[in-house]
């Protein structure tokens, strides 16, 4: 009994915290005739978001309450409703209230309730890079949401590489940016190397049929397990199988709710898209101050790289934080995990007030 109290009264505390910020208004916003980088055209592009709030307009007509945030290759923008997200951050008094502003949460291309190759073009969708993601982020904002000026930028891991390119693309469009869990450099080293594993298991897969499979192809369970792997921290890996059968049976656990909803082409192409992205040479371009976040764990950006720390240098307002390993961090996921930074993003917010 005592344990159904509890859990009684922590579900109603977890509905209290739900309940502290407006519920997000799905829709969604058509570019037609859309032209990718690639030379290909799609004649209508589906861009799928989620708003939380309403947007505020100065004297001039300037939007200034705007926030983007944009999530992770294979995520949506659904998985900023999470508990360790949402609440920490939307919610009265919190960072990014959203009494306060205005947050726009878009499902990339080919991710989530966008246009995508599972949609039925399969392997003929348009090849579509990071950089035709941001334009399309940048034309919901402008035709669709009406957003003319962005008071913050951020996003996760595709998200934060999506940052590091808004900023150098639209320099004048946000008062700050904030990218977690990314480098501002060209894919490279393990972080290509774990791309090109999941990439080449589905293109040599006889079942992948050129992407005109029936059902999944088992080289999806490949792509699974490099998402599992490279998602969390070994300590925290660790501790949740400590032995070899509760290690498989995690594996297993997790490939097979990966299969109920992940599709082989979605994958290969959002693996993919990532080849265009190379920020480095503009990053004299950023105006805006940034604040990049990553974690001491993570093990697609790991800080020995040393990248993040000489690189942050040639933004002209620009500032690194890593956050150390701890028995709350979760490796490259703690970037979802808001209650690690959100105090960074406290100070970051009230530096960058207008």
């Amino acid at each position: 009994m005592k344990r159904l109290i509890l859990w009684l009264g922590l579900a109603a505390a977890a509905a209290g915290l739900a309940a502290d910020y407006p519920a997000a208004v799905e829709g969604d916003f058509v570019l037609k005739d859309f032209m990718f980088r690639s030379g290909e055209t799609l004649p209508e592009l589906r861009i799928h978001y989620r708003t939380i709030g309403t947007p505020r307009r100065d004297a001039a007509g300037v939007v200034r309450n705007a926030v983007l945030i944009t999530h992770g290759t294979t995520g949506s923008s659904a998985q900023f409703l999470a508990p360790t997200f949402a609440p920490e951050l939307f919610g009265a008094g919190q960072p990014l209230d959203a009494a306060k502003y205005f947050i726009v949460l878009p499902d990339s291309i080919g991710h989530g309730k966008s246009s995508k190759p599972s949609d039925g073009r399969h392997a003929k969708f348009p090849n579509y890079g990071y950089r035709d993601m941001v334009e399309a982020q940048y034309r919901l904002l402008t035709e669709g949401l009406g957003v003319n000026h962005a008071r913050l930028v951020m996003g996760t891991s595709m998200g934060g590489m999506h940052t590091w390119l808004w900023g150098e693309t639209y320099p004048d469009f946000m008062d700050a940016l904030m990218p977690l869990a990314s480098l501002p450099t060209q894919i490279s080293g393990r972080n290509r190397a774990w791309r090109r594993l999941a990439i080449d298991a589905i293109r040599h897969d006889p079942e992948w049929v050129g992407g005109e499979y029936m059902s999944q192809p088992q080289s999806l369970r490949t792509g699974a397990e490099m998402l599992y792997l490279m998602s969390s921290n070994p300590v925290l890996r660790q501790a949740e199988a400590p032995t070899l059968a509760k290690t498989d049976a995690a594996l297993d656990t997790f490939v097979t709710s990966y299969f109920k909803t992940g599709d082989a082409n979605d994958y290969l192409y959002a693996l993919e898209a990532s080849a265009d992205y190379n920020p480095n040479p503009g990053l004299e371009k950023i105006k805006a101050p940034l604040l990049a976040v990553n974690s001491a764990d993570d093990l697609i950006n790991p800080p020995e790289l040393g990248i993040l720390e000489r690189e942050i240098k040639r933004v002209t307002r620009g500032r690194a934080v890593i956050i150390p390993l701890s028995d709350k961090t979760r490796g490259h996921g703690s970037h979802t995990v808001a209650a690690l930074w959100k105090g960074e993003l406290v100070r970051f917010l009230a530096e960058t007030e207008r």
